[in-house]
C-alpha cells in the first residue's frame, strides 16, 4: 500500500456511493470551471452502478462531460454483462446526454484492436479530473487480477487470460490510471475485507500498486472494514 492512500469510513454502500457522487459534483464544477470540460472515468459493479442512478437524478449541464471507462469485457455490446451498456442503462439514457460525450471501450472487436485503438483516444485526453475504481475479492481492480503480468509502457492493456469469465478483456493500466487528478476506490461488503487486510498489509495486490497523481481516497463501508482505525 502506497503512502499516498487515505481512508474514509461510511456506514454501507448507499452512504459510499452518495459520498462519490458529492465528489463528482464538486470535481465537475471546478473542472468546467477551469478548463472547460469535466473527464471523469467510470468503472463497473454493484456499487459504481448504484452511483449512476444518483446521477442519473441530478441537473447538470452534460454537455461538459466527457466519460471515459476503465475497463470492458470482450462481449457483443447489447450484452448485458457489458460495463458501457450498465452505464447507459443506469444514467445516460435516463439524462439528456449527449453521447458523442460518453467514450465506451469497443471491445466487441477483440482485445488487441480494442486496446490499441482506447489507447490512442485517451493518450491526448490525459489526465482524467476524477477515476473511479473497485475491488474484487480477490483484490483484483479494473480487469488488473493478481499474478499476472503487464507491460509498464502500455496505457491500455489487452487482456487475454482474465481468470473471471470471459477470458479476453480491454483494461487501462496502472500507467493511465495514475494520470489522474483524483482516484476513488470503491470498498463495500464483507467479502473484501480479505482483500482489505492484504492491501493493508502491503501484499503486491494490483490495487495495492495503484497510484494517481494526488494519492488515493477510499471510501469504505462498515462490512468492508479490517479494523476501527480508520476515520
Amino acid at each position: 500500500m502506497n503512502n499516498h492512500t487515505r481512508w474514509h469510513q461510511r456506514s454501507n454502500a448507499e452512504e459510499i456511493a452518495h459520498s462519490a457522487v458529492h465528489w463528482i459534483l464538486l470535481k465537475a464544477q471546478e473542472a468546467i470551471s477551469h478548463h472547460g470540460v469535466f473527464k471523469i472515468l467510470l468503472a463497473g459493479g454493484t456499487t459504481p452502478k448504484r452511483i449512476y442512478e444518483i446521477l442519473a437524478e441530478q441537473s447538470q449541464e452534460w454537455s461538459y462531460w466527457q466519460i471515459y471507462i476503465g475497463d470492458e469485457r470482450c462481449l457483443n455490446a447489447n450484452d448485458q454483462e457489458r460495463n458501457s451498456l450498465m452505464i447507459k442503462q443506469a444514467w445516460l439514457n435516463k439524462v439528456d446526454f449527449p453521447m458523442e460525450n460518453f467514450h465506451p471501450i469497443n471491445a466487441e472487436q477483440g482485445a488487441g484492436q480494442a486496446a490499441k485503438e482506447y489507447a490512442q483516444l485517451i493518450k491526448p485526453v490525459l489526465p482524467f479530473d476524477i477515476s473511479l475504481l473497485g475491488i474484487g475479492e480477490d483484490g483484483h481492480t479494473a480487469s488488473l487480477f493478481p499474478g499476472h503480468e503487464y507491460n509498464e509502457h502500455e496505457l491500455v492493456h489487452a487482456i487475454s487470460n482474465s481468470p473471471k469469465p470471459p477470458s479476453e478483456r480491454v483494461s487501462l493500466s496502472k500507467k493511465a490510471l495514475f494520470q489522474s487528478l483524483k482516484l476513488v476506490v470503491l470498498v463495500a461488503g464483507a467479502g473484501k475485507q480479505t482483500a482489505v487486510k492484504q492491501w493493508q498489509a502491503g501484499d503486491e495486490l494490483p490495487i495495492a500498486q495503484i497510484d494517481a497523481l494526488n494519492g488515493i481516497d477510499v471510501l469504505i463501508d462498515n462490512d468492508a472494514q479490517v479494523n476501527s482505525s480508520k476515520k
